[in-house]
């Protein structure tokens, strides 16, 4: 655990320095307010301070503030914050708890007491990642595939809206894949349903491995995967599926002792700025056109305008 210290007294900062390092601590040290805030900003900011009321620069109060100020525009881990000052006013006390300090320490502090202290702040510190670890896990849970682990059919078709808006904005085409995979049901009866899931998972894989870093995959429903490619004209999205489409096939699945080849079916749509088309329209064209494609005889690319 990584704390901060910020006092302008030499003696101060020495002994807390030494006494939080000989329990563990790993230490960093401000001589001013502005010091602080400065480390407080940081990429890898320690999580809990010790202030020092009287600063020069920030007074320790006004750091207090603006780190609680700061944690409403933004989204950013906990800092527990301790105050030390030699005021030992009632006045004092509630002026530092409502600067949004967790706790207060009168100068000169006693060793015992600060470790109490020190020792809550760590448990809330511990407790609040744990909130975000849970909440981080209910997202993925709530926006993923539980199979393949890419974005749900939800998570997809509002990706989907928004860069049609942002295409609208910035007067640029998107284009929608919907990809199936051929025979599914013949995977699940030759092998098992356990190598449905798995041929699944790495189709899902290779799509990913295959796609610029701002394009999207979701499973769209059973075996079908919609393929979100913002910026693609026809040309280009027509060139994308076809990526994939080779990047799928081109190397067996291996099931146990058996190998199959995966191949998959392509339907490509583009919106143009300025269309009036909808998300349901292109998806709808993408489907029309993924149904050309399993007529042709599969494991090829179609296109349909929307």
């Amino acid at each position: 655990m990584r704390i901060l210290i910020a006092d302008d007294s030499i003696v101060t900062r020495h002994l807390l320095d030494a006494t939080l390092r000989k329990w563990g601590y790993d230490v960093v040290v401000a001589t001013d307010g502005t010091e602080a805030w400065r480390h407080l900003q940081a990429q890898d900011a320690p999580r809990v301070a010790i202030l020092d009321w009287v600063m020069p620069g920030l007074t320790g109060p006004e750091v207090c503030k603006r780190i609680r100020e700061q944690a409403k525009d933004k989204d950013t881990d906990y800092t527990y914050i301790l105050l030390l000052s030699s005021k030992s006013q009632r006045e004092d006390l509630i002026e530092g708890m409502e600067s949004g300090a967790d706790d207060y320490l009168t100068k000169p502090f006693d060793q015992h007491e600060l470790k109490v202290r020190l020792r809550a702040g760590t448990r809330i510190i511990d407790l609040q990642r744990e909130l975000v670890a849970a909440r981080e896990a209910l997202r993925e849970q709530a926006t993923k595939d539980f199979l393949t682990r890419i974005w749900n059919r939800s998570s997809v078709l509002e990706i989907l809206q928004k860069e049609l808006n942002r295409g609208s904005r910035e007067n640029r085409p998107v284009s929608v894949l919907l990809a199936d995979v051929d025979r599914f049901k013949s995977i699940n009866d030759t092998f098992g349903h356990f190598a449905g899931d798995a041929a699944l998972r790495e189709v899902a894989r290779r799509m990913t491995g295959s796609m610029r870093p701002y394009d999207t995959v979701g499973r769209y429903g059973g075996e079908e995967f919609l393929i979100v490619l913002p910026g693609c004209d026809q040309t280009n999205a027509v060139t994308q599926a076809e990526r994939l489409r080779n990047a799928i096939a081109e190397k067996p699945v291996h099931f146990n002792e058996a190998s199959y080849t995966i191949t998959t079916s392509f339907g490509a749509s583009t919106w143009n700025p300025g269309s009036l088309a909808t998300a349901e329209h292109v998806i709808a064209a993408a489907d029309a056109a993924l149904y050309q494609a399993k007529n042709q005889g599969r494991n090829c690319v179609m296109f349909r305008d929307c």
